[in-house]
């Protein structure tokens, strides 16, 4: 423990952690806060302290996926919002200043990390969409939306605050019936679905999962619209075509910074002369940074989140114009909240679909992300482009009055239940 005690002391400010070793010794940190639930944690070995202390970031993951770390009182949740509540982004002038060091060996991995070329990325893809279907069926909305959603209000509904993200989208598109619409990174086909429901445009989606693809196709088939709603298994950078809108929603994170100019550019000669483009991805509220660790190993290999001006200064390349810009400070941390309970109210079926070392691992992603929207530097863009000033209105009025109008179609009209027949599911060991 004299590793992780001088760790465990700096990082609880509220609330206790109590710790126990292998040998049955304990350790008292933080002070008492009504307001931060006590969490107990027992090392089920000598080296485990050690094992985090070394290296926190991919460490903690690691213990607890193996059962080296287990949460005796409370659970994940509670202790990695004790840990990273201590400082929240909002505090970040106080911190030391950084290591140069280890700032540059961190950006050199993470530059290499995300090279995402084609047959990589795909790759990565695979990694974490091409899992069993019934469990993304456990955690996610009825439309399985995997991406964040829009709260009116904290306490609503997984599924409304997902439909009312689609509403949101749609609004900022200014869509017409008839036109021609490319979704990038169209995940089960939900949001494709959903544009050509509510306002009678033609959609091409696209993705680099199979078992996505699958899903999506059927989906249309089975609505009947197969004709105007089309998905294909492509890489954005093999799309040609016209397009008078472009929407993309949680597939920036994987393009990866050393491609964001190809991306725009190539986004932009598909965008019609007065088309629109919105582009939802998760950002970062600071300056450019570095995927941690373990997030990088064990969930999105080539995955980065990238901060606004990344975004901007590698559209300004592509003359896109920024037309509007939003950001959702908390939208995240309520869907991720929605996801986690769910995903623990289903342990046993998760657990039954692969192992308990897989469901530890999920549990404690969704714990990590949950406060690095709630207290860290995330949050999530919506960036609106157009290629010509006069393509919208010169005020933002129309948006609320189409999210008005398409959120009542989408109360006449809910989306469809997602279901599918059991894949092959690809052992842990060989996503990596």
């Amino acid at each position: 423990m004299f590793l992780l005690d001088p760790l465990l002391r700096r990082a609880v400010k509220r609330g206790v952690l109590t710790v126990t070793e292998a040998n049955g010794r304990s350790h008292r940190y933080g002070v008492d806060d009504p307001a931060v639930r006590p969490v107990a944690i027992r090392f089920a070995d000598r080296g485990a302290p050690g094992h985090i202390a070394r290296n926190p970031r991919i460490g903690a993951g690691e213990a607890y996926m193996d059962g080296r770390l287990i949460v005796e009182e409370g659970d994940i949740l509670d202790l990695v919002r004790m840990i990273r509540g201590g400082l929240p982004f909002e505090r970040g002038g106080e911190l030391e200043p950084p290591n140069p060091l280890r700032r540059g060996l961190k950006e050199i991995t993470g530059r290499i990390d995300r090279l995402n070329w084609s047959r990589r990325a795909k790759r990565n893809v695979a990694h974490h969409y091409d899992l069993n279907d019934r469990l993304y069926d456990l955690f996610l909305d009825a439309d399985r939306q995997y991406s964040c959603a829009y709260f009116r209000e904290p306490g609503i509904g997984l599924d409304q605050a997902q439909a009312d993200k689609k509403a949101h989208i749609a609004a900022k598109l200014a869509l017409r019936p008839g036109q021609n619409v490319l979704d990038i990174g169209c995940g089960w086909g939900g949001m494709a679905l959903h544009l050509h429901r509510v306002a009678d445009v033609d959609v091409l989606g696209i993705t680099l999962s199979e078992e996505q693809l699958k899903v999506a196709r059927r989906r249309a088939a089975e609505a009947g619209v197969a004709d105007r709603v089309r998905f294909e298994l492509i890489d954005y950078r093999d799309v040609t075509g016209r397009f008078d809108r472009i929407v993309s929603v949680g597939m920036f994170e994987h393009v990866g910074p050393p491609h964001y100019r190809t991306f725009f550019r190539l986004c932009r000669n598909l965008l019609a002369e007065d088309g629109v483009m919105l582009l939802h991805t998760i950002g970062r509220m600071g300056g450019p940074g570095t995927t941690d660790a373990w997030t990088s190993k064990y969930i999105f290999p080539g995955g980065y989140i990238p901060a606004l001006s990344e975004i901007v200064r590698a559209s300004e390349t592509a003359r896109l114009i920024v037309a509007d810009v939003e950001t959702l400070r908390l939208h995240y941390a309520h869907t991720l909240q929605h996801w986690y309970d769910r995903t623990v109210a289903r342990r046993a079926e998760i657990e039954a679909l692969y192992d308990a070392r897989f469901y530890r691992m999920w549990q404690f992603y969704l714990a990590g992300a949950l406060t690095s929207f709630e207290s860290g530097g995330m949050c999530n863009f919506q960036l609106q482009y157009i290629r010509d000033r006069h393509a919208l209105p010169i005020t933002r009025d129309y948006m609320a009055a189409d999210e008005a109008r398409l959120g009542a179609l989408q109360i006449d009209s809910p989306p469809s239940m997602v279901s599918s027949a059991p894949v092959t599911m690809p052992a842990l060991s060989d996503a990596k």
